[in-house]
């Protein structure tokens, strides 16, 4: 803001000076008013930026721990699969050992009844033929 004052005999007209210095002390408060603004607007920007950062720091510990609790739920998870994968061949080896003895008990069972039919059948037949023996010496008395 260049001014040109006109001059009297005096020196500067007064009044054109005082304006000029009211219009750069309104200039200068203005500008001393904008600069307080912008502080405040510094400082609030620079709390929410505090603010801000706090809340990643928290986020970022808060992910740390979601991490690392997923870490341990799988390792758990792995772990109890492994022992009810042990559990379940323990078991299948047992239902196979039963099964397999229980198909030996009954073959053996088998075994038995066909020996026992056997000898039923040839105790019928002698059976039958001392009947047949009697019969025909039956017909020879008479």
């Amino acid at each position: 803001m260049v001014n040109k004052f006109s001059t009297s005999i005096q020196g500067y007209k007064k009044e054109e000076v005082n304006d000029f210095v009211k219009e750069v002390t309104k200039e200068y408060e203005s500008m001393l008013q904008k600069l307080k603004n912008s502080c405040e607007v510094i400082e609030s920007l620079r709390s929410e930026l505090k603010h801000y950062k706090d809340i990643e720091a928290t986020l970022n510990r808060a992910i740390l721990v979601a991490e690392e609790s997923t870490s341990n739920i799988k390792k758990a998870a792995y772990d109890e699969s492994k022992v009810i994968v042990e559990d379940a061949k323990r078991n299948a080896t047992k239902l196979i050992n039963n099964a397999l003895t229980k198909a030996d008990r009954i073959e053996s069972e088998a075994e038995a009844l066909r020996r026992k039919v056997s000898v039923y059948k040839k105790r019928f037949r002698e059976l039958v033929e001392d009947q047949l023996d009697e019969l025909e010496q039956f017909d020879d008395r008479i």
